[in-house]
């Protein structure tokens, strides 16, 4: 769908900008032939990978200092140190909770924890 809107969209929408990934980066070519001529990232099944991945490409496209992939997945790591705990206090399954829920558990999170 974004990519039919970004190709037959108004204006705003041909300016946007899509990151796909796939567990290996040419995986896709044996069933999605549409993506053909786009650049598809792997990410190894890693969410470190994901995350380093993510943040070169929005550092490239936004063109904008952005901490290193070091930085982040460290933060990221943090969090997940502290996941177990934060659930606990909210008496949900660590591997079970519902999206709104854990967004508002990053943000919580974020919002409350000394910046590294």
């Amino acid at each position: 769908m974004f990519l039919g809107a970004k190709r037959f969209g108004n204006k705003e929408q041909k300016l946007k900008r899509v990151l796909i990934f796939d567990i290996e980066q040419y995986r896709y070519q044996t069933f999605v032939s549409d993506l053909a001529g786009m650049d598809i990232h792997g990410h190894d099944n890693s969410p470190m990978q994901a995350v380093h991945e993510t943040r070169d490409w929005l550092a490239n496209v936004s063109r904008r200092q952005l901490p290193s992939g070091d930085q982040v997945t460290g933060i990221y790591q943090q969090f997940l140190d502290n996941l177990p705990t934060l659930t606990e206090e909210l008496e949900f399954d660590s591997d079970n909770i519902p999206y709104v829920d854990f967004e508002r558990i990053v943000v919580s999170w974020l919002t409350t924890e000394p910046a590294p």
